[in-house]
């Protein structure tokens, strides 16, 4: 499903720990990372393909979390053409996507990258807030910029910045890991209201 000008609709999903770190996965049998995303199905609102793709990728429902914020308007990118299937080249150009800034309110073993045959992640860790510009592929940079300085205006940081010592080990689909310190945040039930997205 692609708009007028060639861009997919699409929810991107940052996902918050206790200590305001971001959940980092490293898609299948390749050396990139990025934030969990995923296109919104005809029908869907942003909101339900959010919902929807946080399962799928990472396993998580929606008891597992609380909507903290979303961007106001959609962040578009395009793709270069070397990365596109030849048979929609000149009609698609990238995505355009709401992003999502959630808090987890479950364990870290409860993130299960294995739930559909086809998992778009084999590992995953917890980053610093702004780490993944770094290392994002670079078409995609920009947008996590806006999406990252948007979304940060609902962060609240500890006063005195000290916190348990966290650890940056990635966790496989293979390999069991241990758990770590305030693995789960409670959340209250209600989540914030968000506005409707304009086309």
């Amino acid at each position: 499903m692609l708009d007028r000008e060639g861009f997919r609709p699409n929810v991107g999903i940052i996902l918050l720990n206790a200590q305001n770190e971001v959940w980092w996965g490293k898609r299948v049998r390749e050396h990139s990372w990025q934030f969990p995303q995923g296109g919104i199905k005809y029908g869907e609102t942003p909101e339900q393909a959010m919902f929807r793709e946080l399962e799928e990728e990472i396993g998580l429902r929606q008891e597992h979390v609380k909507i903290v914020g979303r961007t106001r308007d959609w962040l578009r990118y395009e793709v270069p053409d070397h990365f596109i299937k030849r048979e929609i080249r000149g009609h698609y150009r990238g995505q355009k996507q709401i992003w999502f800034l959630l808090r987890m309110c479950a364990r870290d073993i409860d993130v299960n990258l294995r739930l559909t045959d086809h998992p778009e992640f084999d590992a995953w860790r917890w980053h610093e807030y702004w780490v993944p510009l770094d290392v994002v592929i670079e078409f995609k940079r920009d947008v996590y910029q806006r999406a990252l300085q948007e979304l940060s205006r609902f962060l609240t940081w500890p006063v005195n910045g000290n916190g348990p010592p966290h650890r940056h080990t990635a966790r496989y689909l293979r390999q069991p890991h241990a758990p770590r310190a305030q693995e789960s945040v409670p959340c209250e039930m209600a989540a914030p209201a968000l506005e409707p997205v304009k086309d």
